[in-house]
């Protein structure tokens, strides 16, 4: 038996051939046919049922397969170097889960409108946010103490804590941001973030709440993306599209992510920011556009692009 076949059957059970290509169960919509087609010649799949595709049958094993077979299957396509993953999933012990308290005056938007809410509310409604945002990120603010006269977008680890929040001026203090001084390796809003769905990176949190209509949008909390840090290591785990859509200015920082993300054969995508201030001023049909026009990233026109970006 072709080895590449016998590991996929080792991941993904039984099949039945249908001229060149076989038949599977799709691990991705768990139909009860085989209507998962994968074609080992040509390296494609599909499914023919929730038409997940794609043009790499490697990323199927990444996602569904042990870490011995993903090893198995990158030596039978020669990709040997695999000392990165070993490193980046070594095992550590845990440590426990961040969390913090919100600020003592935090007031959630959501629970009424207080008159005292008023300026909030309206730095909000520029800033393009909705209600149905403002409800689903649980955006307050403060009047009074550390944090008055700043919007308070919390973050959520799995425990179901806060771990983080972006505190942001609404009147014009000379702070825009005034963060907790907390370790910012977490993933924000970790709790609601939906791993099957296409990732938005993005610089920050009103970023984020603009950019979720067209993916899981992820803000990086701190000035970069680390191959230690808990984020990196989600996206080379859950192994998604991943869509780096950083501010205009902001090409040599959203260029070395790009970099990583493919050294580790992630999916990984360049959307287009140009003409706007940041994500957050983009209207969502152009973000829409941008990224059903974004290019695919390899070694090859990644470099192009930096060299005609000079």
């Amino acid at each position: 038996m072709n080895d590449k076949m016998k590991i996929l059957k080792d991941v993904l059970g039984r099949s039945r051939k249908s001229n060149q290509e076989h038949l599977f169960y799709c691990p991705y919509c768990n139909h009860h046919k085989m209507k998962f087609s994968v074609n080992i010649d040509k390296n494609v799949y599909k499914c023919w049922v929730c038409d997940k595709r794609g043009t790499d049958i490697y990323q199927v094993i990444r996602k569904h397969g042990t870490f011995s077979q993903v090893q198995q299957w990158r030596a039978l396509s020669g990709k040997v170097e695999i000392t990165e993953f070993d490193n980046l999933f070594e095992e550590k012990e845990k440590p426990a889960e961040q969390t913090i308290r919100l600020p003592d005056c935090f007031q959630p938007i959501a629970n009424g409108v207080d008159i005292r809410a008023k300026s909030a509310i309206n730095y909000l409604i520029k800033r393009g946010v909705t209600s149905e945002d403002i409800l689903r990120w649980k955006i307050g603010y403060c009047d009074e103490g550390e944090y008055k006269g700043r919007i308070i977008v919390p973050s959520f680890g799995l425990s179901g804590y806060a771990n983080f929040f972006i505190a942001r001026t609404y009147n014009r203090n000379w702070m825009k941001y005034k963060n907790p001084r907390t370790n910012k390796d977490i993933i924000f809003n970790e709790l609601y973030l939906d791993w099957d769905k296409d990732i938005i990176l993005v610089e920050g949190v009103f970023d984020a709440i603009r950019a979720h209509t067209i993916g899981t949008a992820i803000p990086l909390v701190g000035s970069t993306l680390r191959e230690n840090s808990k984020l990196f290591q989600a996206l080379v785990r859950h192994n998604q599209r991943v869509y780096v859509a950083l501010d205009d200015d902001a090409r040599a920082k959203a260029s070395t992510i790009i970099n990583k993300l493919i050294d580790y054969d992630i999916q990984t995508y360049s959307l287009d920011t140009s003409g706007y201030e940041d994500v957050a001023e983009m209207p969502r049909d152009v973000l829409m556009a941008r990224k059903e026009q974004a290019d695919r990233m390899s070694s090859d026109n990644h470099l192009f692009q930096k060299l005609m970006n000079l």
